[in-house]
C-alpha cells in the first residue's frame, strides 16, 4: 500500500470568524492511497484547539506501517485529522476495489439530501444582521457567538431573519454566568440548539442548569470514549469525522449515541465537498445537519457535492465512495 498526502488551500469566499480567530483560507490534508491498479482519498483539516499542525498531521501518517488494514488503524491512530483522512481514503479505496458504494459496503440505506445550516461568522450586531438578512432564504442559520456581549447579536439576526430557525454556536466562548443570562431568551428568539456553550474542562457546571433548548456537545465530545463523562450535561452530541478520526468510528459513536438516548448533530471544519462527503451517510435522519464548508468556499473539488433546495445530496462515485 502507497500513501501519498498533499497540502491544498481553498480560498473562502468571505473572512470567516468564530471566538478564537479568523481565516481567509482552509488548509487541507489531501490523504492517497494506492494499492494496485485502485486509489482512493480522503482529506482532513488539522485544528490547531487539538494541537493539530499540518505537519503534525503528516507525521503522523507519515508513521504509519507499509500494510495494515482500515480495522487496525483504530489502533495505530489516535482519534484525530490524521486518522480521519487515512480511514475515508481506505473506505473510498475498498469502494473502488469493491465496484460498490460506500453505503453498500457500510449496510446503511442508500443516503438522500439532508437539509443542512449555513454559518454565519461572528461580527458586529449590524454585520450580523445584514449576513443574517442576505441568507434569510435558507431554513437553518447557525450562527458563531462566544462573547459575553451577545444578546445583540443574537437579536440582530433574529431580526435580519425572521423566518429562519437558528442554532447557536458558542464555540466554548460562554461562561456558566452568561449562558445562564442568556438561556431565558433562547425560545423566545427561537433558537432551536445551543453547541458547545461552556469550555470541554468545565462543563460539568451544566449539570443542573436548566437547558431550555438543547444543548450540543462539541468539544467535549470526540468518539465513544468521550460519552460516559457527557451525562447530565448534555443533549445532542456533535459528529465531526476529524474528531472522531474518521468515518469507522463515526458510524459507532452515532449509534453509541442514539442508543443511549442522545440525539445527533452532524458538523464539519472548513473543509471542501471531499472532507463533507463522508458526513453526508452520519447525516441521515441527524437532528441537525451542519456541512455547510464547501458553501464557504469561493473554490472546491473539480466534481463538488451537489447543494440545492432539498439540501447536500450524497457524493457521486467520481467524488468518493
Amino acid at each position: 500500500m502507497k500513501i501519498d498526502v498533499t497540502r491544498d488551500v481553498f480560498r473562502l469566499a468571505q473572512v470567516f470568524t468564530i471566538s478564537r480567530g479568523s481565516r481567509t483560507e482552509a488548509k487541507v490534508l489531501t490523504v492517497r492511497v494506492s494499492s494496485g491498479a485502485h486509489q482512493g482519498w480522503g482529506e482532513c483539516v488539522p485544528y490547531a484547539r487539538y494541537d493539530e499542525t499540518l505537519g503534525s498531521v503528516e507525521a503522523e501518517i507519515a508513521g504509519l506501517p507499509e500494510e495494515f488494514t482500515r480495522q487496525s488503524l483504530m489502533d495505530l491512530l489516535p482519534a484525530g485529522a490524521a486518522r480521519n483522512a487515512v480511514d475515508c481514503a481506505l473506505w473510498d479505496l475498498e469502494c473502488k476495489r469493491a465496484g460498490k458504494r460506500v453505503w453498500e459496503l457500510a449496510g446503511l440505506p442508500v443516503p438522500g439530501p439532508e437539509i443542512t445550516a449555513y454559518t454565519l461568522s461572528l461580527d458586529t450586531p449590524e454585520a450580523m444582521q445584514a449576513q443574517a438578512a442576505a441568507n434569510a432564504d435558507r431554513p437553518v442559520l447557525k450562527i458563531k457567538l462566544g462573547t459575553p456581549d451577545d444578546m445583540p447579536r443574537l437579536e440582530a439576526v433574529r431580526t435580519g431573519a425572521p423566518g429562519a430557525k437558528i442554532i447557536i454556536d458558542a464555540n466554548e466562548g460562554w461562561s456558566a454566568e452568561v449562558y445562564a443570562d442568556l438561556a431565558p431568551h433562547l425560545l423566545r428568539l427561537g433558537v432551536e440548539l445551543v453547541e458547545q456553550p461552556l469550555p470541554a474542562g468545565e462543563d460539568d457546571a451544566l449539570i443542573g442548569m436548566d437547558r431550555p433548548v438543547p444543548v450540543c456537545a462539541d468539544e467535549s465530545c470526540h468518539d465513544r470514549a468521550s460519552l460516559p463523562a457527557l451525562k447530565g450535561k448534555y443533549d445532542v452530541v456533535n459528529i465531526k469525522l476529524d474528531k472522531t478520526g474518521g468515518l469507522t468510528e463515526a458510524l459507532a459513536l452515532r449509534s453509541q449515541a442514539l442508543a443511549e438516548g442522545y440525539k445527533v448533530m452532524v458538523g464539519c471544519m472548513v473543509g471542501s465537498s471531499l472532507a463533507m462527503a463522508p458526513a453526508t451517510l452520519l447525516a441521515q435522519g441527524a437532528m441537525v445537519t451542519d456541512l455547510d464548508g464547501p458553501l464557504l468556499l469561493a473554490e472546491d473539488r473539480d466534481t463538488p457535492l451537489i447543494f440545492d433546495d432539498a439540501g447536500v445530496h450524497p457524493p457521486s462515485a467520481a467524488l468518493w465512495g
